[in-house]
């Protein structure tokens, strides 16, 4: 025994070297691919502006199609305007007979002011006429406010675009009666595409704000590059929901092999090219730093 190890003992070294360099790589592969901050989990997203018409009416016209692009300011439909024009017209004349009577009530205010030397007129008359000239004063500013008010809401029959960008899903048409505060037309904000990329839990130790990604879009040829904006720092636990007494509901059952958690990863895009379309919800696969992409 001892002459075959002394014969063989080179060779036995050297496959137990060989070996050992082999598990140690394979633990580095493993290590590398599995934990190194790439994922085919990615999302395009976009800010949706939601625009409610801050007055009611029948909506008289639509002036944008689904789809279009819009710029900020742009029309995007109009409520039938001739209530609020008759409000604006009834508002002005309520403030002209407000000043026609604070010009009155300042003229004998004024005059008993006068009178008040000759001694002809008491105290409490004069008193009397400076406080209603004085209410009559507060009756005017508030029929200018109430006018101001008419015709902000005349303007606010035109709605308009508030940001650039892509209307989408318009179910809008002529006839249609638009509700205040209730959501009718939705604009995609052209300025707030980003990715959200969903990475296990695993690969946050590589990942840090401002690293560069490489993001492939499915079905785009071009590879665009972003940097890491933002890292989310929660998600839902099913654990924490309460039953009717106000108890945390917690699932008995704990699966042997724990899956990683995926966590967010908000990623903006440093430059898009001309060719390229983005739409919300688009699939994305992303490789953060200088990881080789897997996927290839």
């Amino acid at each position: 025994m001892t002459t075959w190890i002394t014969r063989n003992g080179g060779r036995v070294a050297l496959t137990a070297a060989m070996l050992a360099c082999a598990g140690v790589l394979g633990q580095s592969f493993w290590d590398y691919y599995m934990n190194a901050p790439w994922t085919r989990d990615g999302r395009v997203s976009a800010d949706s502006v939601r625009i409610a018409p801050q007055v009611s009416g029948t909506i008289e016209s639509v002036d944008v199609a689904d789809n279009d692009f819009v710029h900020k300011g742009d029309l995007l439909y109009r409520i039938s305007p001739e209530s609020f024009e008759l409000a604006v017209e009834r508002a002005r004349t309520t403030l002209d007979s407000e000043r026609e009577s604070m010009e009155f009530k300042a003229s004998v205010a004024d005059r008993a002011s006068r009178l008040k030397d000759a001694g002809t007129i008491s105290a409490e008359s004069i008193e009397e006429a400076l406080h209603d000239a004085a209410a009559a004063r507060a009756d005017v500013r508030g029929a200018e406010v109430a006018l101001e008010m008419a015709q902000l809401d005349l303007e606010r029959t035109e709605v308009r675009a508030p940001v650039d960008g892509y209307v989408t899903n318009l179910r809008l048409r002529p006839g249609d009666y638009a509700v205040a505060g209730s959501p009718s037309i939705t604009v995609i904000d052209e300025d707030s595409f980003g990715v959200t990329g969903y990475f296990r839990e695993t690969q946050f130790e590589r990942i840090h704000v401002g690293d560069t990604v490489r993001i492939k879009l499915m079905g785009t040829p071009d590879t665009i590059t972003g940097h890491v904006e933002s890292l989310g720092h929660g998600i839902a636990d099913d654990n924490g929901a309460t039953d009717a007494y106000g108890l945390p509901a917690v699932d008995p059952v704990l699966d042997w092999v724990r899956l990683a958690q995926r966590i967010p990863v908000r990623i903006e895009m440093d430059r898009i090219p001309d060719r390229a379309f983005l739409a919300a919800g688009m699939t994305a696969s992303l490789t953060i730093g200088d990881t080789p992409d897997p996927a290839r």
